[in-house]
């Protein structure tokens, strides 16, 4: 009987039980329904290869993608008062921030770092809708706006990768109060003459949408993106009519001059690294070209353009 115990049964309550599979081993694509594997798709920015969708993004995967080589620098930024409000719904805000904070691994919504795209020096935040629905608070705009005053202090551009659903109702006031504080940030920027360039992703809503997403230099949008203030449902209640497909849409607002571009998440860093080199007015840096290229294209001496003449 004890090979029967020790060897049939184990392998017959193998063959029958239900293997592990992880759930995030395979991804449905929203748009089209196609299954990618996880890894196909991270190693294609998190875009579906075959519909083009662009799926949302942590903040950290995205600054890797946008630095040279992956490697960039976070800027530490000002400590707040966790909960000022002591604000509770159907869970304490305490709690929510404890939940984001496991989840992301990150301190707030908005994640600050400075590093080198081709080659220059460049200081980018990003906001994170994996936090809250990368809603704006009193740490988000502290962020912020330290991002810009440490692009002012090193004399680089700031890019802006907005993603957020608005601001944080568990803040009230003084989440609405950034807004106008991170407006003047902005003009600090532009006293300095550095280039501040917005990146609108899906999706870039509400406060956000009504205060620094909107005073960019220039406004680059991923394909595909949900951008605007009030909800299209919302629209359609106030104004009683119907409103056109797409609307709110990247496209649609692009060839209607709220976006002056949508860009491919792969041509993202070559893009902003042409815009800043266009608006520091500085020449882009060409590789290195090997000896024999340059002995080639060097000109030919007298001798050599009269025989070639000859």
């Amino acid at each position: 009987m004890n090979w029967i115990n020790n060897l049939v049964r184990p392998k017959i309550r193998s063959f029958l039980e239900k293997r592990d599979v992880p759930e995030n081993l395979w991804i449905k694509c929203p748009e089209s329904g196609e299954m990618v594997f996880h890894r196909d798709l991270e190693a294609n920015q998190w875009v579906v290869p075959n519909s083009n969708f662009h799926m949302r993004i942590a903040g950290k995967k995205r600054l890797e993608y946008f630095f040279d080589g992956g490697n960039f620098e976070k800027v530490e930024t000002p400590e707040v008062a966790v909960d000022p409000l002591k604000f509770r719904d159907q869970r304490r805000y305490v709690d929510r921030l404890k939940d984001a904070k496991a989840k992301t691994e990150l301190e707030d919504s908005v994640l600050v770092a400075k590093g080198k795209v081709n080659g220059y020096d460049l200081t980018a935040a990003v906001q994170d809708f994996a936090f809250m629905g990368g809603s704006l608070g009193m740490a988000a705009g502290e962020a912020i706006i330290c991002g810009m005053e440490t692009a002012v202090a090193n004399k680089t551009p700031f890019v802006m990768f907005a993603a957020s659903g608005g601001a944080r109702m568990q803040e009230g006031i003084l989440s609405l109060m950034q807004l106008p504080r991170t407006t003047v940030a902005v003009q600090m920027l532009r006293d300095a003459g550095l280039p501040y360039i917005v990146v609108l992703t899906n999706p870039t809503t509400g406060g956000v949408t009504a205060s620094y997403a909107m005073l960019g230099d220039v406004h680059i949008a991923e394909p595909g993106a949900l951008i605007g203030f009030a909800g299209q449902r919302v629209i359609e209640q106030t104004i009683r009519e119907k409103l056109p497909e797409g609307f709110q849409r990247s496209e649609y607002l692009r060839d209607h001059g709220m976006v002056d571009m949508v860009v491919h998440r792969h041509d993202m860093k070559e893009t902003i690294s042409q815009l800043c080199n266009l608006l520091m007015k500085r020449e882009t840096l060409l590789p290195e070209l090997p000896k024999e290229t340059l002995a080639l294209s060097a000109p030919q001496s007298e001798a050599g353009q009269e025989s070639f003449g000859a």
